[in-house]
């Protein structure tokens, strides 16, 4: 059967299903950063308790996410794709039920896991699935509409805190994935990757998880040790891809300059972005005094900005390449940043946080669609799950890290108060802005061809 345009029912179908998948989890990512001050004051959390809860998602989901990309292309991405949706609804669950923040990160981290076997598989499917001639659209579409589940985030969580407390942000992910396991079942095809054969690289993958584990876990605790271990297996993990006879990550995907270029912009872009909605969402409802839902609806211009523009920067990287609006994007972006160090106690909605999230947002919708263009259309689509899997463990590791390190670089540590998280956040919003320039740097310097398509 001819794979079907992007504009016919079988076309929509397929992207409602991935779309809906991915939202899943990137939501997941977001939405749970609104609900801490409240998780803090049921369970007495510190702000240490608070980074593991939000850091340990993002862990095993980057551990997890290129080991989620090899068995669905070995086994079948829908099929990966559905057990993957199973796992993270059901370890939502054991997230809502959590009577103790130890119980609660147990959970989160088992949560990541299910992340990390449907994420890498809803790009894939949409890659392998659709003509090809619609591919750089539907990717931006993809993104743009799963960069609107990340950012309104925020506006439903602090919705459903204020309404029903912290754990209904978890219960809300039951009904969700029932609806995206009913569309999988009946409209997404099924594929594979002829190529993948042999047995799995279950060594690569336990060393992926022990370094960024103790990198984590280093970073948090400000243990030098740990971190030096970390990237040690780091080191060991790149030298046995080279060495394996069927790697987690084929060494033949970084001959592609453009591939290798967007991962380097993504580790930038996204460690920026972990720091800024991890800290934001604190300052707003710290500093500012906001409720949890008047902090989430104070973030609404970036979800307007992604919804409205991102579709139409993947359709123009399409026809322009991508190293120009991933060159403009970060900056834009940066210039957001720089606004929000405005954000402190006494300022004004309208005088300090609209302009700056206004700005912030049109700068990610520029960025976000064609960077995710770049590092998958870049190489051929029988290879399209490993890409997608090895931009979201690059983008969850930049993430996590920032989480993780940001927090005790600026004096954010100890009980969650507003002069605990003031005092850091604006050297904080520097940092990510200079994470932001480096990224627009690298982006202009190493993306110099079109994404091939």
């Amino acid at each position: 059967m001819d794979a079907p345009r992007l504009r016919t029912p079988r076309g929509r179908w397929i992207v409602a299903a991935t779309v809906l998948g991915s939202s899943l989890t990137m939501l997941d990512g977001t939405v749970v950063n609104i609900a801490l001050p409240a998780i803090a004051a049921d369970l007495g959390a510190t702000v240490s308790g608070l980074q593991w809860t939000v850091t340990g998602y993002t862990l095993t989901l980057a551990a997890f996410v290129l080991l989620g990309g090899s068995l669905g292309d070995r086994y079948g991405r829908a099929r990966l794709f559905a057990v993957g949706t199973v796992w993270f609804t059901a370890a939502s669950v054991a997230c809502a039920l959590a009577p103790t923040v130890d119980a609660l990160v147990a959970a989160r981290v088992t949560q990541g896991i299910g992340a990390a076997l449907l994420t890498p598989g809803s790009l894939a499917i949409l890659s392998a699935s659709l003509d090809p001639r619609d591919r750089g659209a539907a990717i931006g579409l993809w993104s743009g509409l799963g960069g609107v589940a990340a950012a309104v985030g925020p506006v439903l969580g602090g919705w459903l805190v204020d309404l029903a407390g912290w754990r209904s942000v978890f219960w809300i992910n039951v009904p969700l994935g029932v609806v995206v396991l009913a569309v999988t079942a009946r409209h997404v095809p099924e594929s594979r990757d002829p190529d993948a054969t042999g047995r799995l690289d279950w060594f690569g993958a336990a060393l992926v998880v022990a370094a960024l584990a103790a990198v984590t876990f280093g970073a948090i605790d400000a243990n030098a040790v740990a971190v030096g271990l970390g990237l040690v297996g780091v080191g060991v993990f790149a030298a046995w891809q080279r060495r394996a006879h069927h790697p987690l990550v084929a060494p033949a995907l970084f001959s592609s300059r453009t591939f290798v270029g967007a991962n380097v912009v993504t580790v930038a872009a996204y460690a920026a972005l972990g720091g800024v909605f991890f800290l934001l969402l604190l300052q707003l409802q710290t500093a500012l005094g906001y409720d949890a839902i008047t902090a989430g609806v104070a973030t609404l211009p970036i979800t307007a900005a992604m919804l409205l523009l991102s579709s139409r920067t993947g359709a123009l990287a399409d026809r322009i390449g991508p190293r120009v609006p991933m060159t403009v994007g970060p900056i834009v972006a940066a210039l957001g940043l720089a606004l929000m160090t405005r954000i402190h106690p006494g300022a004004t909605y309208v005088g300090a946080v609209l302009p700056a999230v206004v700005v912030f947002g049109v700068g990610l919708s520029i960025l976000v669609a064609p960077l995710t263009a770049a590092a998958i259309g870049s190489v051929p689509s029988e290879h399209a799950g490993a890409a997608s899997a090895v931009n979201n463990a690059v983008a969850r590791t930049a993430q996590l890290l920032a989480v993780a390190a940001l927090p005790g670089l600026v004096g954010i540590t100890g009980t969650l108060d507003a002069d605990t998280v003031g005092r850091g956040f604006t050297s904080a919003m520097w940092i990510c802005v200079a994470l932001l320039l480096a990224a627009a740097a690298a982006a202009f310097a190493l993306v110099r061809t079109p994404a091939r398509v």
